[in-house]
């Protein structure tokens, strides 16, 4: 635990820790950073660390009285990992961020071991999961759409047929019943969430839809009379009548 001399002091006022070798500095914005030996930061070298994420190795250059913030800063915009996901290992200690580079001993030249902070890749995993959840949701619904697509077709060509006055056979009706069935079966076993939902519930509509109009469609093909067809027979005369002549 830090034993602080004062903390009504004004910016820069020095605290002491309980070792009482490193001395701390209350910076604007209320960081408080090891203080440091009065030294122009225009001055400072420039080193350039080599810093090992898995496989991947980068170099940054910064200046040497950065602190390993400021040094995370620079990671990001290499890696696109956020500083607050990140960490940085130097000489098998994690550092902190307002730890100064040089004062740890870092030099030119010198590794620094990334790595992803456990919880965000946690997080990143259970994203990848529930993304992939939903992109398989969404080809699920599609291929429902395309099937729905064929059916309407038919639903169409039978409604033409009926109001044009020829009857269609009742079992290709129900057999298309029995088909948007089975497909609402289909889309009511997928499990969506976000805009997914929205695309099952309109797909669903669809086939409410198509099935009531084929209930109507039905009744009135049950209405249509097919033409009674008669046989006209005809009838012949003989063309001349026999003559039986009679013999003794």
């Amino acid at each position: 635990m830090m034993k602080r001399s004062s903390l009504r002091g004004g910016v820069g006022e020095s605290l002491t820790t309980m070792e009482g070798d490193i001395e701390w500095e209350l910076r604007p914005g209320g960081m408080l950073v090891q203080k440091r030996a009065e030294q122009s930061a225009s001055s400072a070298p420039i080193y350039r660390v080599r810093i090992a994420f898995g496989a991947v190795r980068y170099e940054i250059s910064i200046n040497s009285q950065s602190t390993f913030g400021e040094l995370k800063k620079l990671i990001s915009s290499e890696t696109r990992l956020q500083p607050e996901e990140q960490r940085l290992i130097f000489r098998g200690k994690e550092r902190g961020n307002n730890e100064y580079l040089d004062m740890t001993g870092v030099k030119d030249r010198s590794k620094i071991v990334l790595v992803e902070d456990p919880t965000n890749l946690e997080k990143r995993y259970i994203e990848m999961q529930r993304n992939a959840k939903l992109q398989s949701a969404h080809r699920a619904i599609s291929d429902v759409s395309v099937e729905l697509d064929t059916f309407a077709e038919q639903v169409s060509a039978i409604d033409i047929s009926i109001s044009s006055g020829k009857k269609v056979a009742e079992l290709q009706i129900t057999t298309l019943i029995e088909m948007f069935m089975r497909v609402a079966i289909k889309l009511d076993n997928i499990s969506v969430g976000g805009d997914a939902a929205a695309q099952k519930d309109l797909q669903g509509k669809r086939i409410q839809k198509c099935v009531e109009t084929l209930d109507m469609l039905k009744m009135a093909n049950a209405r249509i009379r097919l033409p009674v067809v008669t046989t006209k027979w005809e009838t012949f005369d003989p063309p001349f009548s026999t003559q039986w002549e009679l013999f003794d």
